[in-house]
């Protein structure tokens, strides 16, 4: 199988799939236009810190056990199939919520368990090219959530217009970046200094992690309004899809720079 996996790393990874970078713009899941102009919802069950840390771990423990499912696969061919439904179905999942405008429990599981399958598959081929990479990746992308969470906690950081309006142009140069790589791969044309593992590829890498990163930021200020201004429960499905769209973004962009960085080894 490890041959195999190999074969399919090499034919994957250049680029790796980025979907979870497209399905952002600043974040269009999370936005103050979510909320009421004007004041405080009327309802009787409102929007907490306590039940959007809940059901983000429980989500998250979804998609980790998908992951780990598809990664005990001993069929290389079905790692491939599990990423590649993952990511498409996962793609499809976040434009349904963005464009309808809607976001349910079942739309965030549906993501979950489509997320785990592709994150699961990606993991499996880098590993198999650079074992210990997935695990280093994960414990880098909790290390980044738990500092931005500290950071914007102690007010080092705060979510201003001026920051939102840097975060949506850079996301959007980002987004723009890939997808005129992707059609250019279709094409058999490759960007290797973006893609490479040289100085170019490596520094670029950082700057999209931080970047993304630093949309935690708008991730936190999102779920604070919604309780300050006591948003319906359900809209912590809402915030809770946005941290995950957020967080997968992050692992991705931290494992293709983990797996640049031993490829100059």
């Amino acid at each position: 199988m490890s041959k195999s996996l190999q074969q399919l790393t090499e034919a994957f990874c250049r680029p790796l799939n980025v979907d979870p970078i497209m399905y952002r713009t600043s974040n269009p899941v999370l936005t103050d236009n979510t909320f009421v102009v004007g004041g405080d919802f009327e309802t009787h069950e409102h929007m907490t810190l306590e039940g959007v840390a809940s059901k983000t771990a429980f989500m998250t423990s979804l998609i980790a056990l998908m992951a780990f499912g598809v990664y005990n696969l001993n069929d290389p061919y079905l790692v491939m199939g599990a990423l590649i439904v993952g990511s498409i179905g996962g793609l499809i999942t976040v434009l349904v919520v963005v464009f309808s405008g809607k976001c349910t429990s079942n739309h965030v599981a549906v993501y979950a368990i489509l997320e785990g399958l592709f994150l699961g598959g990606l993991s499996t081929l880098a590993e198999a090219a650079y074992p210990g990479v997935a695990i280093l990746a994960v414990a880098i992308t909790l290390s980044i959530f738990v500092g931005m969470l500290v950071i914007y906690r102690l007010r080092l950081i705060a979510y201003t217009e001026n920051l939102r309006i840097a975060l949506a142009s850079a996301v959007i140069g980002i987004v723009m970046i890939y997808l005129v790589s992707m059609v250019l791969f279709m094409f058999g044309i490759s960007v290797p200094m973006i893609h490479g593992s040289g100085p170019v590829g490596i520094g670029f890498s950082v700057f999209v992690i931080a970047i993304a990163s630093l949309c935690l930021v708008a991730d936190f200020d999102f779920i604070e309004h919604g309780v300050e201004r006591k948003a319906p429960k359900a809209l912590e499905w809402r915030a809770v899809f946005g941290l995950l769209v957020t967080l997968i973004w992050i692992y991705i962009e931290v494992l293709r720079l983990l797996m640049k960085l031993q490829n100059r080894r």
